[in-house]
């Protein structure tokens, strides 16, 4: 499968790595300045974090495609491929004279999946937009952080939204061809993923007419469900969504069975109407137990809970390193450590994939275009992902025996 890319920063990009991640040889067309990703950082033995990320295992070709030449190779491109995943600014590709009827023109079964931030229609079709833009836009902003300060989600979630979701598109657009014999445009906004996701807090507004508060690390619809305090310095982190947990929280961990009972907090709804009153309690509660024995008893009792770990406890998470979710990727400058894609499906021992240098690979993929076998020679691209081989302990982030991957 011959995925081509035009993308940048993290929805396009990612959306193609997953294809790569699953057995497709991605081919990334980039400007002459390359992806604005790879400048954000150097972090990464030499490259970007967010672009070794989301472009490990593709091969980088360099086109100016406002150039006879570059346009030239890229229809070549196109016309060989089976998809094409782009995320240019509004109207681009049409400019670069690439609309969809001509791309289809040269491969009546490619499926072009067109990513943008507001859709193709409507007034702020021609508007640029950036993750962030979009968490503001689409409400999520205003119920994430405290009721004193909204703000944006700590990962570029709407990004990944997309990619996910345009992922999926792809997949059942190359079904339906498997039947139709032709390709089609897909296209996916920004916008309409992440109020797919808003559609919860949204049916509070629709329905009810109310707006869930912001509420920090804890739910604004479901109480308890967050993090309480059992100290002065110290906190918990648990879920109750079940009857049975409320009862077990109230009768086996906080020792105050009369809880359960009191017609304020029989139901979660109850519960979220007088969580002034409620939570204050909880944390008396528990403060009083301190945090070890908080701890313990909620592990005993089976209710839900776990850490709220930083960054240093994610890479040195002891259920990734006992399922090794870790392997290894080349970047620029060595080996350096990543999470394994969460897709399951390939265990075959693959080549380490690697992140692509700018330009590293035009010469060879220009040159296969001239073979009409080029699925044949492309079996097995450099670099190619297939969920990644399995390494040794030397190159994960746990540490090497020089230690120049161990977390600090």
């Amino acid at each position: 499968m011959r995925v081509v890319e035009v993308g940048h920063a993290v929805a396009a990009p990612l959306c193609a790595r997953h294809l790569a991640d699953l057995g497709a040889d991605v081919v990334k067309v980039e400007a002459p300045a390359g992806d604005l990703a790879r400048g954000y950082d150097s972090v990464v033995d030499g490259d970007s974090a967010y672009f070794a990320w989301a472009n490990y295992g593709k091969r980088s070709v360099v086109l100016d495609l406002r150039s006879d030449g570059g346009s030239a190779s890229f229809e070549r491109l196109v016309s060989q491929a089976d998809v094409l995943v782009h995320n240019l600014a509004p109207g681009a590709m049409s400019r670069l004279g690439f609309d969809h009827e001509h791309l289809a023109g040269l491969n009546p079964r490619l499926v072009n999946c067109a990513i943008s931030g507001y859709g193709t229609s409507g007034p702020m079709a021609d508007r640029k937009a950036f993750d962030l833009l979009i968490q503001g836009e689409s409400g999520l902003m205003s119920v994430t952080g405290t009721e004193e300060e909204l703000a944006k989600v700590g990962i570029s979630v709407v990004d990944m939204c997309t990619a996910v979701y345009a992922l999926a598109a792809v997949q059942a657009a190359l079904i339906e061809r498997s039947t139709t014999g032709a390709g089609r445009l897909v296209e996916i906004s920004m916008l309409d993923c992440i109020a797919e996701w808003m559609m919860a807090p949204a049916y509070h507004q629709i329905h009810a007419n109310s707006t869930p508060r912001r509420e920090g690390a804890r739910h604004n619809m479901m109480i308890p469900y967050g993090l309480y305090r059992t100290g002065s310095s110290t906190s918990v982190n648990f879920a109750i969504q079940t009857t049975s947990h409320w009862r077990a929280l109230c009768e086996d961990v906080l020792g105050a069975p009369e809880l359960t009972e009191h017609p304020d907090f029989a139901t979660n709804a109850d519960r979220v109407r007088n969580r002034g009153v409620l939570e204050p309690r909880l944390e008396e509660l528990l403060t009083a137990i301190g945090h070890e024995e908080s701890v313990r008893r909620l592990l005993a009792a089976g209710i839900p809970s776990g850490e709220v770990n930083d960054l240093r406890g994610l890479i040195e998470h002891p259920q990734l390193r006992a399922r090794d979710r870790w392997m290894s990727i080349r970047t620029s400058g060595g080996l350096a450590p990543t999470v394994r894609a969460p897709f399951n499906l390939r265990t075959d021992n693959s080549p380490v994939p690697s992140v692509p240098a700018l330009g590293e690979h035009t010469a060879s993929v220009l040159a296969e275009l001239n073979d009409a076998g080029h699925g044949e020679n492309n079996a097995s691209p450099r670099g190619s992902a297939l969920n990644g081989s399995r390494q040794s302990e030397d190159n994960l982030p746990w540490g090497t025996r020089n230690g120049e991957h161990r977390a600090s």
